[in-house]
């Protein structure tokens, strides 16, 4: 499984890429559609939401089973990726470009505790993974 190093993570999965302007866009790993299967569903944060850091924003529902997404960090939702309300697919087609929502975030010092590459390649094998 190719995990992409210019991104941080999640233990629940999630992945997180800096944007140029200070926001974040999240989506869930590969990994997590993996273990998912088809996606059926896909419910998405409203803009503007202000999120607690580890807080259940989304919801995503597949043939197997329901997931809760979590924040990685507090801030407020400022983009949903609306296409996968129609189109929840895409997440399996490719996670790391189906993006879920975009974040600005409380407090940037936060993204200092996300995992990297690494650290979620071994939080996988610590789960047997």
């Amino acid at each position: 499984m190719s995990i992409p190093t210019q991104l941080k993570y999640t233990k629940s999965h999630e992945w997180v890429k800096s944007e140029s302007d200070g926001t974040i866009t999240v989506g869930i790993t590969q990994h997590a559609q993996e273990l998912l299967g088809d996606m059926v569903f896909v419910e998405l944060p409203k803009i503007g939401r202000t999120l607690a850091q580890k807080e259940e924003c989304v919801v995503v529902e597949s043939v197997k089973a329901a997931a809760d997404v979590y924040s990685p960090v507090a801030g407020e939702v400022v983009a949903v990726n609306s296409e996968l309300e129609s189109s929840p697919e895409k997440l399996n087609q490719d996670s790391y470009q189906a993006w879920l929502f975009k974040l600005k975030p409380a407090n940037a010092a936060d993204l200092a505790g996300l995992l990297d590459a690494q650290g979620y390649e071994k939080a996988l094998e610590s789960e047997g993974h």
